[in-house]
């Protein structure tokens, strides 16, 4: 399991189960609690490169990064 500390977002660290490249589990501490469920609930059972496809460079507000970008981050972390 993978515990990665995010960066300028509300969450504050995101836990993540690989399985030979597919989310088994992600989780978050903090942040928007049903938002946040509902994407780990969407990724998971997918391809973590898919997901860091699709969820990459997303922002929230005026910030440059967001959960779902954050999420991208460590799975990039999580597969090198």
């Amino acid at each position: 399991m993978l515990i990665y500390k995010t960066k300028d977002v509300c969450a504050q660290e995101i836990q993540i189960n690989l399985e030979n490249g597919i989310i088994k589990e992600v989780t978050f501490d903090r942040g928007c609690n049903g938002n946040l469920k509902g994407l780990s609930a969407l990724v998971e059972g997918r391809k973590a490169e898919d997901v860091i496809k699709q969820l990459s460079g997303i922002t929230c507000n005026h910030r440059t990064t967001s959960c779902p970008d954050q999420l991208a981050t460590a799975l990039k972390q999580a597969i090198n």
